[in-house]
């Protein structure tokens, strides 16, 4: 089933033209099926790129999903434009009312800071709360997985002396997961941050279950029954130039930076990247969709209910 998103949603003409199937306003109001209600809490800066690579990977399920694109309140966004987050966007505050099937939380590049310094981190922490009995699972990538993990369950994070910044193996440590159903034992996921976790960390108690790690990168995705939440700490929905982009910018505005670890074929930067990753990152988002869909209830109103 294809992915509804708003027809003029800059999004809706990429997926198009890659062959995602999307649908439209009114072919979804002759569906006689619950559409999954997932929702899109986008904290990173270029909110159009990111709104893409996440509706790519949800549009690919087979499930027919309705994406709905939410931001923070409390923070005004400087690199999108203020008519794109008024026709496409809505607040948290203006969707706090509703139940979700699945809730997504994007990384952010304020990394470095303390969370408590967070300027919205008041209001993630409400949104944080709400997932707990409004949300039947959730999902968060990257800084927001740290952000969750610490507000959660205390889980700390720890700044690099130099940025892990490449493509790098992981390892499966949990075949028979079922967000890991078809995965290779090993596999390979990009990596941007400058800081990360640990494992040993990882209280038995807490009910975390570590699915995937790199012995150069440490843990990258946990996963809790208890709370129906994945974490996700590496950018395992980059498209194949986001490193690319990263790297150019640094290079342009003369911050040191190493060339991005296993990405460039060669290590050449002039040669095209190889994206390496797409059909296990197509793989994850259509394991987690299968999941909330069998175990999701088929009245909304009844999520978050005992």
């Amino acid at each position: 089933m294809p992915i509804k998103i708003p027809d003029q949603l800059p999004a809706h003409d990429i997926l198009v033209r890659e062959g995602v199937p999307v649908m439209d306003e009114q072919t979804a109001l002759r569906q006689d099926i619950r559409p999954l209600q997932i929702a899109l809490l986008n904290l990173m800066p270029n909110k159009i790129k990111t709104e893409t690579q996440f509706a790519r990977l949800i549009g690919s399920s087979p499930l027919q999903v309705e994406l709905t694109l939410v931001r923070i309140g409390t923070h005004v966004a400087k690199n999108t434009s203020e008519e794109h987050l008024i026709s496409f966007y809505q607040t948290w505050e203006e969707v706090r009312h509703r139940k979700f099937d699945g809730f997504i939380v994007t990384g952010a590049p304020i990394e470095l800071l303390p969370f408590e310094e967070v300027g919205y981190w008041d209001e993630l922490t409400q949104i944080f709360d709400w997932t707990t009995t409004n949300v039947h699972s959730s999902f968060f990538i990257c800084w927001g997985a740290m952000a969750a993990a610490w507000h959660f369950h205390r889980l700390p994070k720890y700044e690099l002396e130099k940025k892990a910044f490449g493509v790098y193996r992981h390892r499966n440590n949990a075949p028979t997961s079922p967000y890991l159903m078809g995965f290779s034992d090993d596999f390979a996921i990009p990596v941007s941050r400058w800081t990360e976790v640990h494992s040993s960390d990882i209280r038995p108690e807490s009910g975390l279950q570590l699915l995937m790690e790199s012995d150069e990168t440490g843990p990258c995705m946990l996963s809790e029954e208890r709370g129906n939440r994945l974490y996700m700490f590496n950018h395992i929905e980059y498209d194949s130039t986001s490193l690319k982009d990263e790297y150019d910018r640094d290079v342009a505005s003369g911050t040191p930076v190493d060339i991005p670890h296993e990405y460039y074929p060669n290590n050449d930067p002039s040669r095209p990247p190889l994206n390496r990753w797409r059909s296990h990152a197509h793989l994850l988002f259509g394991n987690w969709i299968n999941s909330v869909y069998q175990s999701t209830k088929y009245d909304l109103d009844e999520i978050g209910s005992k």
